[in-house]
């Protein structure tokens, strides 16, 4: 495997984890609740899209 597919890779991987990259950063409350979302259910845009959006909200 060649390094431009490595880092093909990788960046897919990031960018697939982005939601809970995010909630690390904020320490999110429901950090495990959004990771579990982003594993399971990112796979479909929705899914990815919801964690997304839970991880960027501001609590309360």
């Amino acid at each position: 495997m060649d390094l431009a597919a490595m880092l093909f890779i990788a960046f897919g991987i990031g960018l697939y984890f982005l939601p809970l990259i995010i909630a690390v950063i904020k320490n999110k409350r429901n950090m495990l609740a959004i990771s579990m979302l982003n594993l399971f259910a990112g796979w479909t845009l929705l899914g990815w899209i919801a964690a997304l959006v839970w991880a960027c909200l501001e609590e309360k």
